[in-house]
């Protein structure tokens, strides 16, 4: 190879601005959020519209989460073939076709199967997104990085709430669903100009292509992208005979951390996050609010989650991830326990709206805090390159059956024919109580090093 040739590449990398290259890895987040989000706007419009009782509501909720099983778990073979980046634009196609599906859909019916098919891209990129950062990112950010896929989550959770608040009033919940073009359309024309990963690359033999990568998203010497560089090739090395498969996923130094990425994706759901994200605004008219108020504290309340992942960008990375996930846990378990309390116990409809909203908005700063970003985070970090792709699939899986089940029980679990919301508050404070001794026990803390170290320091391990 001449010289010319192999630079190239590394010109043409150098071209992009880090921020750019962030900020449309990162923008599949706004999707997940948005279609997370949306619903809640369009189940107080479509109750009333056709008569939707606990159980359907549940349905059409959690359809999302049925189609974004089928996407994560595509997604693994989708990556390994075709790269990251090429998985993430197919995601935002997808999204774009089932989003307009959803909002032509003539009943309640055709809009489920839409709504799943428009699950099957949230999965493809659920599951792609936060890998595609955390390969790019040096490990000195890779933490703050990742975070700022959450932060794209929460924007579009945020974005969906402002929707839902104007276009409630005229029943447009056609146009709700449309919201979610845009940030897809920007997604798929952002991510033509950008490069695949540099192990993606290294792993399908275009080394100087990676290369350029490393040099255009690392500030280090040359020496510095030198030694990433073998340090990859050596992982691929280790690994040169073997093609992974889910079994394989079982190895004895691969298993520890498949189970530590399962709990995190399950403990992110069962918290009771997206009980309060779908519900929220139908949760508040249940204890008397109006429904353009309900929305508009479901608008406080996305605030206060954008604030908050803000914030996990500064810290990630200096506090480690470990404490942040404890955190989370015991201010979650706190305020879910004070909401089941307030909603048993206080009768004054004004004092008790009030003191939900509170109490909830506390529960989401320390989610965001803590489960939010942070799980995203680990369940890239934790496993090898060659299984990075299986294990996301995987995990990503877990996590939307485990969204599903949230989704599709919390309206019969939290009727007054059932439990009730005040006692179903206190089922997800035991949860989080008992995420909190998982965590501080099985847990292990991954900042600080590179992927390839995390990697070594498992094989030794084992």
């Amino acid at each position: 190879m001449t010289q010319n040739a192999a630079t190239a590449p590394l010109a043409a990398v150098r071209r992009i601005n880090p921020v750019v290259l962030y900020f449309f890895g990162a923008l599949g987040g706004i999707l997940f959020g948005y279609d997370l989000g949306i619903i809640s706007g369009v189940l107080v419009v479509v109750s009333k519209l056709w008569d939707l009782g606990g159980f359907a509501k549940g349905v059409l909720t959690a359809s999302l989460s049925a189609g974004a099983m089928i996407g994560a778990g595509l997604a693994a073979r989708l990556t390994a073939g075709i790269g990251r980046r090429r998985t993430i634009m197919t995601a935002g196609a997808v999204v774009i076709v089932a989003t307009l599906a959803c909002a032509l859909s003539p009943g309640f019916g055709a809009l489920v199967a839409c709504r799943t098919v428009l699950g099957l891209g949230i999965g493809l990129s659920s599951a792609t997104v936060p890998t595609y950062i955390s390969e790019l990112a040096p490990s000195r950010i890779r933490g703050a990085m990742g975070a700022l896929n959450q932060i794209f989550i929460v924007s579009g959770i945020l974005i969906a709430f402002l929707v839902s608040y104007w276009l409630q009033p005229d029943h447009l919940w056609r146009w709700m669903f449309a919201g979610a073009v845009v940030p897809a359309a920007i997604l798929i024309a952002g991510l033509t100009f950008l490069p695949e990963t540099p192990r993606w690359l290294l792993n399908a033999g275009q080394e100087e292509q990676a290369r350029a990568v490393l040099a255009s998203t690392h500030s280090g010497a040359d020496d510095d992208i030198e030694a990433e560089v073998a340090a990859i090739r050596e992982v691929i090395r280790l690994d040169a005979e073997q093609t992974y498969r889910l079994r394989d996923l079982g190895r004895k130094w691969v298993r520890p951390m498949l189970f530590v990425a399962l709990l995190l994706a399950v403990g992110q759901q069962f918290s009771g996050v997206n009980a309060i994200n779908a519900y929220f605004p139908t949760m508040l008219i249940a204890l008397g609010f109006t429904a353009s108020t309900a929305l508009l504290s479901a608008i406080v309340l996305g605030v206060t989650k954008l604030a908050f992942t803000a914030w996990v960008v500064f810290v990630v990375d200096r506090w480690g991830r470990k404490p942040l996930l404890l955190i989370g846990n015991a201010v979650m378990a706190v305020t879910l326990a004070a909401t089941g309390w307030v909603v048993l116990n206080v009768h004054d409809k004004g004092t008790l709206g009030a003191l939900s909203v509170i109490l909830l908005v506390l529960y989401l700063a320390g989610y965001e805090l803590g489960w939010g970003a942070v799980v995203w985070v680990m369940m890239a970090e934790v496993f090898p390159l060659k299984a990075r792709s299986a294990g996301m699939g995987v995990g990503a899986v877990v996590l939307w059956a485990s969204t599903g089940i949230i989704t599709a029980v919390f309206p019969i679990m939290s009727d007054n024919n059932h439990l009730g919301i005040g006692k179903s508050m206190y089922v997800f404070a035991g949860i989080n109580v008992l995420l909190f001794g998982l965590t501080k026990w099985l847990v292990p803390e991954t900042s600080g090093r590179s992927l390839e170290q995390i990697e070594l320091g498992l094989r030794e391990a084992a």
